[in-house]
């Protein structure tokens, strides 16, 4: 069956990694697979990032409809240096993210060296996994950067 051996792999390095988030990600895809689910796999692909996207803005949220933050503070921030630098920040981010899915979409293999590296980046360098559209954005820039300095 395709592509078993390859989450196993993920599975266990997860487990090794102690990301519990990569670990079940390659869990379900497996339970789907070995349970002849293969319709669902589209699907996912096609909006699990959206559903990804949807419920990490939620949590981020939460603070805003708890009132935890005001709209004073809001528009504080967004005036004082630290809430431009997070405007920046943001679109940069958003630019890079939008280049990492276009590399995953052309090279879809590229996503087994970016989950070991975010792998070693939770266990060498107390990294959090939560970008791997991320880490495909930076890679795309790496990649840019290789180009132009080969010319």
């Amino acid at each position: 069956m395709p592509g078993v051996t390859l989450l196993v792999t993920l599975l266990l390095i997860g487990i090794v990694a102690r990301s519990n988030l990569i670990a079940m990600a390659a869990c379900v895809l497996l339970i789907i697979k070995l349970a002849n689910l293969n319709f669902i796999l589209p699907l996912l692909e096609k909006r699990g990032l959206e559903l990804g996207l949807l419920f990490l803005l939620l949590s981020i949220l939460v603070p805003v409809a708890t009132g935890k933050i005001s709209e004073r503070e809001m528009l504080y921030n967004l005036t004082s240096l630290p809430g431009l630098l997070a405007l920046f920040g943001g679109a940069l981010a958003t630019h890079l993210n939008g280049e990492g899915l276009k590399l995953l979409q052309l090279q879809p293999e590229i996503i087994f060296g970016l989950m070991i590296g975010s792998i070693f980046g939770i266990v060498f360098l107390g990294g959090v996994p939560v970008g791997p559209l991320m880490a495909a954005g930076i890679t795309a820039l790496f990649m840019e950067l290789a180009a132009w300095l080969k010319h």
